[in-house]
């Protein structure tokens, strides 16, 4: 399946080619017809000389598609600033967050 961000396969991105399931190989495909083995080698190559081509469009594309997400989060963030002596409600679960591991001291004096 290709990613979203990139629109490419990572199997494509790594080898140059795409992957070929066993089942489509006995099966008459568009894929499989288009493609003669005379020229496959050829073609194979080619592939191969522009595939740090199509990884440097996948890193824009994949940076273009981080952007927008970005914004799209930005956009529905609120804003909230608080000033000292303020109360604020503090959720549980956030509270707890940094809760001391097992072994940590417990705070009380040791002498």
């Amino acid at each position: 399946m290709s990613k979203t961000s990139t629109g490419e396969t990572p199997f494509s991105l790594v080898y140059g080619s795409e992957a070929v399931i066993p089942t489509e190989i006995g099966l008459p495909s568009p894929c499989l017809t288009a493609v003669t083995t005379i020229n496959n080698e050829a073609e194979c190559r080619l592939d191969l000389d522009l595939l740090e081509e199509r990884r440097e469009i996948a890193r824009i594309k994949e940076a273009k598609y981080k952007t927008q997400l970005e914004r799209y989060y930005n956009a529905r963030v609120r804003i909230c600033t608080f000033t000292r002596g303020e109360y604020v409600f503090r959720d549980n679960e956030a509270s707890n967050a940094e809760r001391p591991e097992k072994l940590a001291p417990n705070g009380k004096a040791h002498t």
